[in-house]
C-alpha cells in the first residue's frame, strides 16, 4: 500500500499505477459530468488543445445534439462541437464512460434549497457516480459552486467509500467555474483558473492538468480557500450591486442624478469601481451563490451574515421599484397601469446572451399582471418567454409595438437596440440601465 502523501511527499501518481502503458488503450485524458455552461467550454478548451474528452449528462436531448453536431448553450457555437466531434469528443448518458478517464471534472448545478443552502443531490449523485468507476493514480475535480468544506465533508467521503483514498490513491481538488456568458474577452483560457487540492500533491496534479489549457493558474491553500474564493468574488459584487440599487432610491428622493453622480466618481483613478443601478440581479450566480456562504454561516456559526441577507432583500425588492416607478410614469401620462398595455425589452439576466436564468424581468412581468397591466416583451434573442407557466405575447415589429404601448420598458440593453431611435418612437420610455440621457425619457 502506498504511504500516505504529506507536504515533501512526491507528487501523486509516481507510486500509483501508471496511467499509459499500465493504463486501458482505450483512455482518455477528460471526463466531464454536466455539460452546461460550465461543463461544455471546459470540454471545448482541452479539447482544442488535443486532449481526449468525453461528456456525461443525464439530459439525453442534450447528448444527443452535442452528439449531432449542435450546441445549446451561447459560448460555444455548433462549430465548436463539430471541432470538438473531430477530435474526439462524445457525450454519453451512460457513467460508465468514466471508467477510461485519468481526469473527471465535476460541472453539475447547485441550485438553493429550501433550506436556502445549495442543493447537492446533482454534485452527490456525480461523486458516487466518479465512486463507482474510480481508479488509483485518477485525479478528480469539483467545479460546481458551493459552500466551503464541500470538497472536504461531502465529496472526499463518497469518493474515498470506493476503498481508495484521497491524497494517496486518488488526487482531489477544488476549481471554482469562473465562466462569464457571453464574455467575448475572458473566457475560460483567458480567465485565471483557481485550484486548491485536498493535499499539496493534489493541488499539483491540478494544477498541471489545467495548465495544459487555461493561461494561468492559481494554487489556493486548500479546498476551502478556493471554495471561499468564488463566493467571495460574487457575494463582493452582490454587496456592491444592492448598495448602488439602495443609492438609486435614495438620490431621487433627495434629488440627486444618481447616474452622474457614479460617472464623477468613476473618474478616481483608486479606491474606487463603478457599480451601476439596476431592475434586480439575475444570472446563475450573483443571486444565487452568496446564499451558499450566509447557509454556511447560519448553520456551522449559528449566527446571519447581516451583509448578504440585506444585499439579498434590497435587490429583490428592485422589480417592484421598478413597478412602482412605472406605475408613477404612468399616472403622471393621465394613465392608470391597470389595463395600460406595457412593453417590456429584454428579458434575459446580461446584454446579448439568450441566458434568462434568475432574470429580473419575471418577477417584474409578474407584478405588471398582477395589476392587471397588459405585458408583452421583445427579445433579440428569446423567440418565446412566459412567466409563471402562462405565455407572455412576443412582439416582432419593435417599432411599431413601441409607438402603439403605452409604456415601454427597457429591462435589458441589448447591443441590436436602436436606443436613440427607440426613445424618439416610444409613447413612454422607462429605462431602467441608464442607456438613455434625454428628455422625455425616464431613467432608473
Amino acid at each position: 500500500m502506498s504511504e500516505p502523501l504529506g507536504d515533501d511527499s512526491e507528487p501523486l501518481g509516481e507510486k500509483s499505477e501508471p496511467l499509459g502503458d499500465g493504463g486501458r488503450t482505450d483512455d482518455v485524458e477528460l471526463a466531464v459530468i454536466g455539460l452546461g455552461y460550465a461543463g461544455l467550454p471546459l470540454a471545448r478548451e482541452a479539447a482544442s488543445v488535443g486532449l481526449r474528452v468525453v461528456g456525461l449528462d443525464r439530459d439525453p436531448r442534450v447528448v444527443a445534439r452535442l452528439n449531432a453536431g449542435h450546441s445549446h448553450i451561447d459560448d460555444v457555437s455548433d462549430a465548436d462541437v463539430r471541432r470538438m466531434r473531430e477530435a474526439g469528443f462524445t457525450a454519453y448518458t451512460d457513467d460508465a464512460c468514466l471508467a477510461r478517464a485519468q481526469t473527471v471534472v465535476i460541472c453539475v448545478p447547485t441550485p438553493l434549497g429550501e433550506d436556502g443552502g445549495p442543493d447537492l443531490g446533482a454534485v452527490t449523485s456525480a461523486t458516487r457516480a466518479v465512486a463507482g468507476r474510480l481508479r488509483r493514480g485518477r485525479l478528480v475535480v469539483l467545479e460546481s459552486t458551493t459552500y466551503p468544506g464541500t470538497t472536504e465533508e461531502v465529496v472526499r467521503p463518497l469518493l474515498e467509500e470506493s476503498g481508495l483514498r484521497a491524497g494517496v490513491d486518488f488526487a482531489l481538488a477544488f476549481s471554482p467555474e469562473r465562466i462569464d456568458p457571453g464574455n467575448t474577452l475572458h473566457g475560460l483560457r483567458e480567465t485565471p483558473k483557481v485550484v486548491g487540492g485536498c493535499t499539496p500533491s493534489c493541488a499539483a496534479r491540478a494544477v498541471a492538468f489545467y495548465g495544459k489549457f487555461v493561461d494561468t493558474v492559481v494554487q489556493a491553500k486548500g479546498t476551502r480557500e478556493a471554495e471561499m474564493a468564488k463566493l467571495l468574488e460574487n457575494t463582493y459584487r452582490h454587496v456592491n450591486i444592492a448598495l448602488v440599487n439602495e443609492l438609486a432610491i435614495i438620490s431621487r428622493e433627495l434629488h440627486v442624478d444618481v447616474w452622474d453622480a457614479i460617472r464623477c466618481a468613476g473618474t478616481k483613478p483608486f479606491g474606487f469601481q463603478a457599480f451601476r443601478p439596476s431592475p434586480g440581479v439575475g444570472g446563475h450566480c450573483i443571486p444565487i451563490d452568496p446564499n451558499y456562504l450566509s447557509y454556511k454561516v447560519r448553520s456551522s456559526l449559528g449566527y446571519e451574515f447581516r451583509f448578504v441577507e440585506l444585499a439579498q432583500e434590497i435587490n429583490r425588492r428592485m422589480p417592484e421599484y421598478v413597478v412602482r416607478r412605472a406605475q408613477d410614469l404612468l399616472n403622471t401620462a393621465g394613465r392608470p397601469l391597470r389595463g395600460s398595455r406595457v412593453l417590456l425589452l429584454g428579458v434575459t439576466y446580461k446584454p446579448d446572451v439568450a441566458d434568462q436564468r434568475e432574470s429580473p424581468a419575471v418577477p417584474v412581468a409578474r407584478l405588471l399582471r398582477a395589476r392587471e397591466a397588459a405585458v408583452a416583451f421583445h427579445d433579440p434573442h428569446v423567440p418565446l418567454w412566459s412567466v409563471d407557466g402562462t405565455a407572455v405575447p412576443r412582439v416582432d415589429d419593435l417599432m411599431a409595438a413601441a409607438r402603439e404601448h403605452d409604456l415601454t420598458i427597457l429591462l435589458q440593453d441589448h447591443s441590436a437596440y436602436d436606443l436613440p431611435a427607440l426613445a424618439d418612437t416610444a409613447r413612454l420610455l422607462f429605462d431602467t440601465r441608464g442607456r438613455i440621457f434625454r428628455p422625455g425619457v425616464e431613467v432608473l
